[in-house]
């Protein structure tokens, strides 16, 4: 039974010199920091704190990250207006831009104003293009001119009524022409105007001078067995 206790006792004795020595034996050398992640949230703090620095109240920043001082001017990036850095952030310019060209065909964002850089220098009128300055036909009857405003002005020709009764339409003319000149009816009969004319034996007609669309004048002569007109 001695002999039991005393080996108990050696055994306990054992035990509690393990205790004390491993410990020592395991430095922070031995032990690999990738085996304990750091918590996530904590080290996503940590690397923000490292890459973007809060600058609200000490400055301002552009879209190249550089830094500017408070009442410093500068230029947030390649298009935008000017800004003065304040304690609140950027205040920003906000000029009356200039009315791009309706006409524009090109235009420029590279400033604090859209730019325009190409106008278009030509015409369009019923689909076809036409040159600055450059006068055209589009119908006998039409004048029209391509402006350096772009735009087309045409003037239509304002006909004169025609000296006759049977007044016919050439090709490529705008108002229509009297190819046998000025003349009127006279009953179902068309005569020249200027002279006199025998339409019957018994009448003698002459056209209204300037009034080419009124019926002739006629004088009746002594006929026999004919009836005047």
């Amino acid at each position: 039974m001695e002999k039991l206790r005393r080996g108990m006792a050696l055994h306990m004795h054992e035990a509690w010199i393990l205790l004390f020595v491993i410990p020592a034996l395991v430095t922070p050398a031995a032990i690999n920091h990738e085996d304990y992640p750091a918590d996530e949230g904590d080290q996503t703090s940590s690397n923000d704190n490292l890459i973007f620095d809060d600058y609200r109240g000490k400055g301002c920043v552009d879209d190249s990250g550089f830094v500017y001082k408070l009442g410093e001017r500068f230029f947030p990036g390649h298009s935008n207006c000017p800004c003065v850095c304040t304690e609140d952030g950027p205040v920003c310019d906000q000029p009356e831009c200039p009315k791009i060209h309706p006409k524009c065909t090109k235009v420029e964002h590279n400033g604090c104003c859209p730019e325009c850089k190409e106008v278009k220098n030509f015409c369009e009128y019923h689909g076809k293009n036409y040159k600055i300055l450059e006068e055209f036909k589009p119908s006998p009857c039409e004048w029209c001119r391509c402006e350096p405003s772009n735009e087309v002005h045409c003037v239509v020709a304002d006909c004169a009524v025609p000296e006759c009764v049977n007044p016919v339409y050439e090709p490529e003319q705008c108002c229509p022409v009297c190819k046998n000149g000025p003349n009127c009816f006279a009953g179902t009969t068309i005569i020249p105007a200027g002279i006199e004319v025998k339409v019957d034996d018994c009448n003698i007609c002459h056209c209204h001078n300037g009034d080419w669309w009124k019926p002739a004048q006629c004088s009746k002569r002594e006929c026999q067995g004919k009836q005047a007109l």
